[in-house]
């Protein structure tokens, strides 16, 4: 354990570190695509409740590989009647826009400024994010939901959530079915089925404009278009699902210096996956009538190499994620009501980190993230969610570091070296169209990086990070 100060550089280093992964595991998400109902010939109601949340049968066209058609196909076979094409006379293309508005309670310091201000409160996106995909059928069993964004916070086109499947079924006595297949794809969670689980989860999207939190677990997005995965799966009867594989890095943007190329890494680059990262998922579900229940246990274990500046080898940090998600659904004529959270939690040995630099006080730390919500819509038109939110864990002056010294505008630091954060959010929902969504949201904290009141040591509160954002959301 170090027993000599941080310097601020080394201090700014890992706040800022840290403050990336929690910026990336609150990006705002998407799923629902048109170009699946186009090539299904089905409404998007028939795979959602209200995008992008899946039904039931939402969830079994998902594990079957996006391969659901009712298009007209281009064909070959071979003389002995075995597909060589099979290909959609229309490609399976979609746009999204997502166009907001965001205020909050407080506004940040102007780090511009040589005296003292502040910058201007009120951020608007347009868009704040625009994407296309390619989601659809691409060969017989294999299918593909793949995402190009461009977003406002970082003025950049870039790869997003991507799930590329190889699926098939098979017919098991007594009726029953197995669904079984691969998934390659680029964050953990994303080929997920249930909308409990990360990637796809509550908030469906969220302001890129306001503060987050320090602290948050790997599996909760802090991987996300950061890795390359793939995964085994099996759905027994549409109700037993079971998923294993592993995941390696697959920075986006980073180059070797001696290569000038995307590889290999190096010590330039951070928090790179020693090995494999081991990924599972195990859950059950049951429906009747109207009703669907879901439970379940996911988890990963990631490896990871400080790097920057040190070299890829050595001690590494090692997070060790077991999560608990449940998710209930009542699908009515004109009612729809979602109850569904997820409870995660983070053992971290952080031996990479202390042989590395003076990063950490503790050689080992947790993380406890809980996060419930109840949605309700009426004639998937007008609707609303309520939800919960929570972070604990191990005081780490390390990781959660307070303001570096005098003029550190502090707002994303820790006063007491504290992770724990809590609060709630409220989303009222207008669906004029199906595929067009007005919404507006707001957000509070009791709590933030530690402390209700001057929890940077500047005179902060958790309550001037509360924000009010406004979203057109629509997709064609």
């Amino acid at each position: 354990m170090p027993d000599q100060p941080m310097t601020g550089n080394r201090q700014n280093l890992i706040a800022s570190t840290v403050l990336l992964l929690a910026l990336l595991a609150a990006a705002p998400e998407a799923m629902a695509v048109p170009s699946f109902a186009r090539q299904t010939g089905m409404a998007c109601e028939a795979c959602h409740t209200v995008y992008p949340e899946l039904t039931h049968f939402g969830r079994v066209f998902k594990a079957n590989g996006y391969t659901l058609t009712n298009l007209k196909q281009v064909r070959d076979v071979t003389g002995k009647k075995e597909e060589l094409l099979e290909l959609s006379q229309s490609p399976p293309l979609s746009i999204m826009a997502q166009i907001s508005y965001t205020q909050q309670q407080k506004s940040l310091p102007d780090l511009s400024q040589s005296a003292p201000g502040v910058a201007q409160n009120g951020t608007a996106g347009f868009p704040q994010q625009l994407s296309l995909f390619y989601a659809g059928k691409i060969a017989p069993h294999f299918g593909a939901f793949f995402q190009l964004t461009y977003g406002s916070d970082s003025g950049t086109i870039g790869i997003d959530n991507t799930d590329l499947r190889f699926a098939d079924t098979a017919m098991l006595p007594d009726k029953h079915t197995l669904i079984y297949g691969v998934s390659l794809n680029n964050n953990p969670t994303v080929q997920d089925l249930w909308n409990s689980t990360p990637a796809f989860g509550f908030p469906y999207a969220a302001s890129s404009a306001t503060v987050s939190p320090l602290a948050g677990t790997a599996i909760d997005g802090a991987f996300a278009q950061d890795v390359a995965g793939l995964t085994a799966y099996a759905f027994w009867n549409e109700s037993l699902y079971a998923e294993v594989g592993g995941y390696r890095s697959a920075k986006q943007g980073a180059a070797n210096q001696l290569t000038g190329a995307a590889g290999p890494l190096d010590g330039s680059a951070s928090n790179v996956v020693s090995g494999l990262a081991l990924y599972w998922r195990l859950a059950y579900e049951h429906n009747w009538d109207r009703h669907s229940i879901e439970a379940g246990l996911y988890g990963a274990d990631f490896n990871l190499l400080p790097g920057n500046p040190a070299p890829l080898t050595g001690p590494v940090n090692k997070l060790h994620d077991v999560a608990e998600d449940v998710q209930y659904q009542f699908i009515g004529d004109e009612h729809l009501v979602t109850v569904a959270g997820t409870r995660i939690h983070e053992s971290m040995s952080l031996d990479g980190t202390l042989a590395a630099a003076p990063g950490s006080v503790n050689p080992s730390n947790d993380l406890t993230t809980l996060r419930m919500w109840t949605t309700y819509y009426y004639k998937r038109r007008y609707g609303g969610t309520l939800g919960y939110f929570s972070t604990t864990g191990s005081a780490d002056a390390g990781l959660y570091p307070g303001p570096a010294g005098p003029g550190d505008p502090g707002v994303i630091t820790s006063a007491n070296g504290s992770p724990d954060t809590r609060g709630w959010m409220a989303e009222a929902n207008y669906m004029p169209w199906l595929n067009v969504k007005l919404s507006a949201q707001y957000i509070w904290y009791n709590k933030f990086n530690g402390a209700s009141t001057n929890y940077d040591g500047v005179g902060r509160n958790a309550s001037d990070n509360n924000a009010l954002y406004f979203l057109l959301w629509f997709a064609y």
